[in-house]
């Protein structure tokens, strides 16, 4: 029963952490778009977005990935079983890269704060296609702790329909960013 409730909070506290994470680098993009502001516009937007992404960052989605990452542990300490399978070492590869999107996310949010209501150097459509690297890690996350063991014997065509996929959504991103641009 304590393996369930954990696993339980363990899923709440992911979902937590990845709605923080989607509306965080959202908050990015938003920033960015103020450029073409008017400059009392864009300061007060600028300095609402920093205060939103700190708070944001702060509050939710650190907490909760810390809770997560702690529920994550203790179901690999109640089950050892977990670290002798291909597919929880495959769960481990992606979530490293999660780790290094936090830690990409973490510095813009240091940025904002430091930018003093500057221009973020960064560009919109590489923040836009950065906002959908967590969408990917959670597809590849979902899919691998799902499908297990049949994750391995099939990897070629979930390579291939990742790709698809990723392929797919970086299209609609560029395509979206282009119709923004051309009703200004």
């Amino acid at each position: 029963m304590l393996y369930t409730i954990i696993k339980a909070l363990h899923i709440i506290f992911m979902v937590s952490y990845f709605a923080g994470i989607f509306y965080l680098v959202r908050i990015f993009v938003y920033y960015k778009d103020t450029d073409e502001f008017s400059d009392e516009k864009r300061k007060i937007l600028r300095e609402q977005y920093i205060f939103m992404a700190r708070r944001l960052w702060n509050i939710i989605t650190v907490p909760a990935g810390i809770i997560m990452a702690v529920c994550g542990l203790i179901l690999i300490f109640l089950n050892t079983g977990l670290m002798k399978t291909s597919w929880f070492h495959l769960k481990l590869t992606f979530l490293i890269g999660l780790a290094i999107y936090h830690y990409w996310c973490w510095k813009k949010v240091n940025q904002l704060a430091k930018l003093n209501g500057n221009t973020l150097e960064t560009a919109n459509i590489k923040l836009r296609q950065a906002n959908e690297i967590a969408t990917f890690i959670l597809f590849l996350v979902v899919f691998t702790v799902i499908l297990k063991s049949s994750i391995i014997e099939y990897w070629w065509q979930l390579i291939t329909g990742f790709f698809v996929l990723v392929f797919l959504i970086m299209m609609t991103v560029k395509l979206v960013n282009k119709n923004k641009k051309s009703k200004k």
